[in-house]
């Protein structure tokens, strides 16, 4: 297991853009795959994006598509979550997950759903909160 730390959420109103990051202290993620989840108040939690930090690749579901890139930099630790446009259904407590291995969507990327019981390694979360 990889422990993982999120950080940089808040309050912020509709259309506002925060960054989320995940780091690992003391652990080389070169290998590895981190997705980003979320938890909205009552509802299941749903997988966000991936980003395999083998070769920079990434995925997305739809809503968040086109307002959200998962990117990292040449160390690849921490890994972020660059959020913009944000919209009051975003709202919910944001984890970050990581497998060691490259992770790839099933059903192609057009269609992404992204299982938390694929990733190993999880944070505790980190709330956002997009008001209107």
């Amino acid at each position: 297991e990889v422990p993982l730390v999120e950080s940089g959420g808040g309050l912020v109103q509709a259309g506002g853009s925060l960054r989320l990051s995940c780091a690992a202290s003391g652990f080389t993620l070169d290998d590895y795959a981190i997705g980003w989840f979320r938890q909205a108040p009552g509802k299941e939690r749903e997988g966000v994006s991936v980003i395999n930090n083998s070769d920079g690749s990434t995925y997305y579901i739809d809503t968040v598509k086109g307002r959200f890139t998962a990117f990292t930099d040449n160390a690849k630790n921490p890994v972020y979550l660059q959020m913009n446009s944000l919209k009051p259904e975003d709202t919910g407590v944001y984890y970050c997950a990581a497998r060691p291995s490259t992770w790839f969507p099933e059903n192609g990327p057009i269609d992404v759903h992204i299982p938390q019981t694929e990733f190993s390694s999880w944070g505790q979360g980190t709330q956002v909160t997009v008001s209107s």
